[in-house]
């Protein structure tokens, strides 16, 4: 009888404190996946952008605009977001082209690169390695 009195108290402690632990310990291993949206803006693309430009030339060079201005139809928003995993800061780049008689007469960008992004670096060449 004894016992079987102190199996039961500790059946709660194994029931209850360890699966909270265990929850605790796993919660900060999850994985968070990278979230990209909108349309992608390189700097480069946005550079050969000009003035006087018909609605169609852009939407080549660019794309389909991806916030459509519904009450101002001589307005294209170009938005985009990225956001590595956890613990980085979203990338956020907005490009607002202004139209007037189905011509571009002005842009404003935001955010947007003005050179390609860099290829990481590849580190050291193989000839500082030393012979096998």
């Amino acid at each position: 009888m004894i016992i079987l009195h102190r199996t039961r108290a500790r059946l709660p402690f194994l029931y209850v404190v360890a699966p909270a632990l265990l929850c605790a310990t796993l919660g900060g291993c999850v994985y968070r996946m990278n979230i990209q949206q909108g349309n992608y803006l390189e700097g480069k693309t946005v550079d050969q952008l000009q003035v006087g430009m018909t609605r169609s030339q852009v939407r080549y060079l660019l794309g389909t605009p991806m916030v459509p201005a519904v009450f101002d139809k001589d307005r294209w928003d170009y938005v985009y977001y990225f956001k590595r995993g956890r613990l980085h800061r979203p990338d956020e780049r907005h490009l607002v082209v202004f139209f007037k008689e189905d011509k571009v007469t002005r842009f404003d960008r935001d955010n947007v690169p003005n050179s390609a992004p860099q290829a990481p670096d590849q580190g050291p060449p193989v000839s500082k390695f030393p012979g096998i």
